[in-house]
């Protein structure tokens, strides 16, 4: 009985690692379960242990990417049957899907409306650009959290967190009188995005942000979503040319529509249906991203290198004034998403490869970049001291630098197999409110300190 007790956990245990694999759905699971049991029950008969059958069943039945692969081969029409609302009306799944669908809708119409709300107060898109960078994230982020509350049915104290979280944001956002050419401005509007993104990903994950498999399932939304944010924009700049161009052939000059309108209202709406499209076609969109990953590695280590070559041989130090510091920091944050992006693609149990040196490659040129921005942020506030955008940079480098160095250190170890991949899972989804924190610390706590400079 002890036997069988621990041969159902491991099968129920490969089942859930199967499942979550999106190209391979469950009715596939329950197929490839039928094959694992007859196997081990083969095995099992030429005098093997139940455990070691099973070892050895799965080690026959191939990896899970083989296995993936071979159901995209034979089951390839699921990828057009996602890409359209298909099927039984009658069905729940469809039901839900509709479900879904409508309250998309809903919250994409209510972050395009809440973008013209500020204008029954006299504040306009094109006139006060100040407001609408303050509050733009927002006026997205918003709309993007209820409907991630409403699809995940958070409970009453979570749905309290989020609206505690963003009225804090707003308040951040609007309660300092600045001045236009505040630093503060600018820092806030980097800034709230960042630690406004995190608390979409508490509604995303349900409240449930302490467990590392959910931080690490927002990591890979969020990459997604930004391949499909870009596809969207993409379209809208095509469509947008195509507006100006047909109404201009008629005699109709449609900039104001475009300028007050479709630009700032699709803007906002289409971080919503971004996140629907990903929420709704995960298994074909799971296929490109890993890929896209696997392109811009090796591309961004080369120029990354190149560089550190270019310093090495110039000897010029790196230019720390606001934009190259913005430039700097926004290169960094790249490289990381490309790095947390391939560690939430990655198979855990896959042995270290190539690929794994050329991560090690990206986070050691990062890194090496990182500390020349450090050097150069600290000799100009050691010259001309603190303010806020050198502040600001300072800690976000110094942030940035602590995550590459341990993921450097703990690369190395896995690919010399002192450590397993999974470490550097934890270490990653750990590190993220370290992010957030720092985020609200410049929304909040710097225009006091810097005496709203």
């Amino acid at each position: 009985m002890t036997t069988e007790t621990e041969l159902e956990g491991q099968i129920a245990e490969w089942r859930r690692y199967m499942l979550r694999r999106k190209g391979v759905e469950q009715a596939d699971v329950d197929e490839l379960e039928d094959h694992l049991r007859g196997r081990v029950a083969d095995l099992a008969e030429t005098g093997l242990r139940e455990d070691e059958a099973f070892l050895i069943a799965v080690k026959r039945m191939g990896s899970v990417d083989e296995v993936s692969r071979e159901f995209a081969r034979e089951h390839s029409d699921r990828l057009w049957k996602q890409l359209v609302l298909t099927g039984d009306p009658d069905s729940p799944v469809d039901a839900a899907r509709r479900g879904d669908l409508l309250a998309m809708v809903v919250c994409a119409a209510a972050a395009a409306l809440g973008m013209k709300l500020p204008a029954l107060f006299g504040l306009e898109w094109e006139g006060d650009q100040i407001f609408y960078a303050r509050n733009l994230s927002l006026f997205a982020l918003v709309p993007l959290a209820g409907y991630f509350a409403w699809r995940r049915r958070v409970g009453p104290r979570t749905a309290g967190s989020l609206a505690a979280l963003f009225a804090l944001g707003a308040l951040g956002a609007n309660v300092y009188g600045l001045d236009e050419d505040s630093q503060s401005i600018v820092l806030s509007a980097i800034h709230l995005p960042l630690a406004l993104w995190l608390v979409v990903g508490v509604a995303y994950a349900g409240g449930e942000w302490r467990s590392a498999q959910k931080r690490m399932d927002f990591i890979r939304f969020t990459g997604e979503w930004f391949i499909y944010l870009v596809l969207i924009g993409l379209g809208g700049g095509v469509l947008t040319g195509f507006t100006f161009g047909v109404f201009a052939a008629v005699g109709v000059d449609a900039e104001p529509f475009v300028t007050g309108w479709l630009l700032p209202c699709g803007g906002v709406a289409a971080v919503v249906v971004a996140a629907w499209l990903v929420e709704a076609k995960q298994s074909v969109i799971e296929n490109m991203a890993p890929v896209l990953t696997r392109v811009f590695t090796p591309l961004f280590a080369l120029t990354l290198a190149a560089v550190l070559v270019a310093v090495a041989v110039t000897t010029n130090a790196i230019d720390v004034e606001r934009d190259m510091l913005i430039l700097f920091d926004l290169l960094l944050v790249v490289v990381l998403g490309l790095v947390l992006y391939s560690i939430s693609a990655r198979d855990p149990l896959a042995r270290p490869g190539p690929f794994d040196w050329m991560q090690l490659a990206l986070v050691v040129s990062a890194l090496l970049i990182d500390v020349l921005v450090l050097i150069a942020i600290t000799g100009r506030i050691t010259e001309f001291g603190f303010t806020p955008n050198k502040s600001a940079a300072l800690g976000e480098n110094l942030i940035l630098f602590v995550n590459l160095a341990w993921t450097a250190w703990l690369y190395v170890s896995i690919i010399k197999g002192r450590k397993r991949f999974s470490t550097l899972e934890r270490w990653q989804t750990d590190y993220v409110p370290v992010y957030a924190a720092w985020a609200w610390i410049v929304v909040l706590a710097f225009p006091p300190v810097f005496a709203f400079a």
